[in-house]
């Protein structure tokens, strides 16, 4: 069938061609295909591995911060309850001398014999003023009065230490209260760095992987501590907290955690200690603090390594240049390179 050009030439197949590829390359934004994903370059995933160490350290350090709250309104609330008992205990001492004291004077004002008055309940707690004789009637009072003197001076005492603990109790709960309000805070920036991890392509995922494989290398190459080269084994107590603590490996960190499904790194450490019969503090903070400091040098299995000048983080020693610990969020209870992190010191619990 012939279609007809309205008398013009009728366009040539090389003509048709190149209106076509010319076509072809004009501009078309609303169907332009989808350009492929600019490949990231090692600075770039240096960059996310440096945000994704940020934040969790961040959410660290605000984790020891709740923890140390925590355990110091826990302490005062026990002390508190200590000295309740005190104060109830010697507000009742004080009333039962004060009708010990009642009934003394009437008997003796009605001329009876001091020991129906009950005097001898005194002497149990105090042998010195015991009587011979309950017929000492003068002695006895006099004995009494000094004695409700004394009791009522020490519940007053008691009393006053009450009103401080209670004070400071106060005080704690509303650090504890500010601590753990900024537990949303810690949650978001874990939700963040999770974002991210998440959010990586299978290369840079790989990638990323791989620039932890490398510090871990270098990281084994960086340990002067004790025993690196030999096969120390732990002993005793030390050695029942580090089979604890390896028992505990893939166990996935939960901040605040001391067990027995998850723990935050100090919560591993504490436990895995109490657990072999030595009860150590509950943070790193005051595991530092409170326990032996021993060089790096003598590092020993069982022995504490604490990480940053906050001493925000702890591992144990388990030997031969490694730790067991509770990394971070996202991570489960691992083994590690010692030399991982920065060292404050170490710590010898049961020393």
């Amino acid at each position: 069938m012939n279609v007809s050009t309205g008398g013009r030439r009728p366009w040539s197949r090389a003509r048709l061609a190149v209106l076509v590829c010319a076509i072809a390359l004009l501009p078309t934004p609303g169907y332009a295909a989808p350009a492929a994903p600019d490949p990231q370059d090692d600075k770039s995933i240096e960059g996310i591995r440096t945000e994704l160490n940020g934040l969790y350290r961040e959410a660290e350090i605000a984790t020891e911060a709740y923890n140390t709250a925590d355990v110091k309104a826990a302490g005062q609330t026990k002390r508190l309850a200590a000295l309740r008992k005190d104060l109830a205990r010697s507000e009742a001492r004080v009333r039962d001398l004060r009708n010990l004291a009642g009934a003394a004077a009437r008997t003796q004002y009605r001329g009876g014999n001091l020991a129906s008055t009950g005097i001898q309940l005194l002497l149990g707690d105090h042998p010195e003023q015991a009587l011979d004789e309950a017929s000492q009637a003068r002695q006895a009072l006099r004995s009494l009065a000094t004695v409700s003197d004394s009791e009522k001076s020490a519940r007053d005492k008691v009393s006053r230490q009450t009103d401080a603990a209670a004070k400071k109790l106060r005080e704690l709960n509303i650090s504890r209260a500010a601590k753990a309000a900024a537990k949303q805070k810690i949650e978001q920036k874990i939700a963040r760095a999770e974002q991210i991890e998440n959010g990586l392509q299978r290369d840079q995922a790989r990638r990323l992987a791989q620039l932890d494989k490398t510090a871990e290398q270098k990281a084994k190459s960086r340990w002067t501590g004790g025993d690196s080269g030999s096969d120390t084994k732990a002993t005793g107590a030390a050695e029942r907290a580090v089979d604890f603590a390896m028992a505990q490996m893939g166990k996935p960190y939960v901040w605040g955690a001391v067990g027995p499904s998850s723990y935050d790194c100090s919560g591993l450490t504490s436990t895995a200690w109490a657990a072999a019969g030595h009860p150590i503090p509950r943070t790193s903070q005051a595991q530092w603090q409170g326990l032996r400091h021993v060089s790096l040098a003598s590092a020993q299995p069982g022995d504490l390594i604490i990480y940053f000048n906050d001493a925000t983080h702890v591992g144990m020693y388990i030997g031969q240049g490694r730790i067991v610990h509770a990394p971070r969020p996202g991570r489960s209870v691992t083994v590690a390179p010692a030399a991982s992190m920065p060292i404050l010191g170490v710590v010898r619990p049961g020393a």
